[in-house]
């Protein structure tokens, strides 16, 4: 990597018509995270001085969703090409300083493939990133000078870039394309793009017109040829879009699998986030990770799970379709099917959730089972609780929400009611089928049920023929 200051310029103005949006193409979401994030955080990785966004449609939707004050903004009013768009953030890069020019409609560049660009560089003036490709339409071309003896065509130096509108159909035949990422040294960037002129087909300024005037002065174009092309795609429709999710995801899943994850079917997950596992941990099919999430070791994941934001320990099993956001569940805890934790939930060691559970902003004590159709919100509860199929804290009042107490080894029978703020003793036991406005004592049965009546005569209505 180079040792020279770097400074980072972001090109990010364009309003990507093909996506058929009102959002800004740089806005689109790939893994949870817009493209223009995904360019942001691979420049910070490689601890830029600086990092400049050139923004243009949508300008001040992009400043307030990236929302981040080491950006340097530049607008570009006019949509004048990319030597254009690279003018409008000169005024902050140093002459002596490396100048890494990205764009925020291609997300998948390594920090990798970006150290041995800035390698290529070295001590020359400006390095390249190239691809080959066996379908280059669409892409600048790279033209290399003659080929000397002992020299493979791939060492030979760049002479200029051709895009694809000027070029002569023996240029179209090179497959070595231009990525538009380059490194250059600073001040030889400001005297360049002085000097590039727009007579063109588009009539635009376009950034690699600075090749050309490099090979003029004498200086030498190194290249970086790119490992996976995947890296340098950028996005201009959902097709693509669509398509570099996958390789994204693709990425993540390998990524885990080398870490000893176990992934049923790597084609489908998704990692919208960051994770971290520990040892045998198994994910089954069409699982969702987003935000931050850390988990233990042996922990079963089932199908159709959805994760976001949580801290799960050890030898946890987690079965098919629950949702679990924002919580903390402890070592050894069973959970689902079809259970729901909505944030700020807390389950203790040995836990359990059952299936059409639903748990907000509540601790379950170790021990504690909560097995089905039920609703416990705004609860503290004990160790070693039974809660009975059907029960529910009723926690709001229409204007404020209120603590439910359970004490350690209650006992709450099924289809039971507790109207909070309310608080259950220790060992207390509810009767079924109970509606609860006042404090059960401890060790003692409470229940509250209108007498059962029998009505002589009574006909079960029918229709008339």
């Amino acid at each position: 990597m180079s040792e020279k200051q770097l400074q980072v310029i972001i090109l990010a103005a364009g309003k990507g018509t093909r996506m058929y949006s009102s959002k800004p193409k740089v806005l689109h979401d790939l893994a949870g995270k817009s493209l223009l994030q995904h360019v942001v955080d691979s420049a910070k990785v490689l601890n830029a001085q600086s990092i400049s966004v050139v923004y243009g449609h949508g300008g001040e939707l992009v400043k307030n969703t990236l929302n981040d004050d080491q950006l340097i903004w530049c607008e570009q009013k006019q949509q004048l090409g990319t030597g254009h768009a690279v003018q409008q953030a000169i005024k902050s890069i140093s002459d002596t300083a490396d100048v890494l020019i990205l764009y925020g409609d291609v997300p998948l560049l390594r920090k990798e493939t970006l150290e041995k660009l800035l390698q290529a560089k070295a001590q020359q003036s400006l390095a390249l990133l190239t691809a080959k490709l066996e379908n280059p339409t669409g892409y600048g071309r790279i033209v290399r000078s003659s080929q000397s003896e002992n020299q493979a065509m791939d060492e030979c130096p760049v002479a200029r870039i051709v895009e694809e509108k000027d070029a002569s159909e023996a240029i179209k035949q090179i497959n070595e394309v231009n990525s538009g990422v380059m490194v250059v040294n600073g001040g030889k960037l400001k005297q360049w793009l002085a000097a590039i002129d727009n007579e063109n087909t588009q009539g635009e300024y376009y950034l690699t017109d600075v090749i050309e005037l490099a090979v003029k002065e004498g200086e030498t174009v190194n290249t970086y040829i790119i490992q996976d092309n995947k890296e340098i795609e950028g996005i201009n429709n959902k097709i693509q879009l669509a398509e570099l999710e996958r390789e994204y995801q693709k990425r993540q899943a390998m990524m885990l699998m080398t870490k000893g994850v176990s992934l049923r079917d790597p084609l489908r997950f998704d990692l919208r986030g960051e994770i971290e596992t520990g040892q045998d941990v198994s994910i089954d099919i069409n699982v969702l990770i987003e935000g931050q999430c850390k988990i233990g070791n042996n922990v079963k994941i089932g199908a159709n799970t959805v994760l976001k934001d949580m801290i799960i320990g050890d030898n946890v099993e987690i079965l098919e379709n629950c949702i679990l956001e924002k919580s903390i569940v402890a070592d050894g805890c069973h959970i689902g099917p079809f259970a729901r934790l909505r944030p700020e939930t807390q389950l203790s060691e040995n836990a359990k959730v059952g299936n059409f559970v639903e748990i907000k902003k509540s601790h379950i004590g170790k021990g504690s089972k909560v097995s089905h159709l039920t609703y416990i919100g705004d609860t503290e509860m004990g160790e070693n609780v039974n809660i009975g199929a059907g029960t529910i804290t009723c926690n709001y009042d229409g204007a404020y929400k209120h603590l439910t107490k359970i004490g350690d080894n209650a006992f709450i029978g099924s289809n039971t009611a507790l109207v909070a703020p309310i608080e259950i003793g220790n060992g207390a036991t509810i009767g079924a089928g109970s509606t609860l406005n006042k404090n059960a004592e401890a060790n003692q049965l409470t229940f509250s049920r209108a007498p059962q009546k029998m009505i002589d005569g009574w006909k079960r209505p029918s229709k008339t023929k």
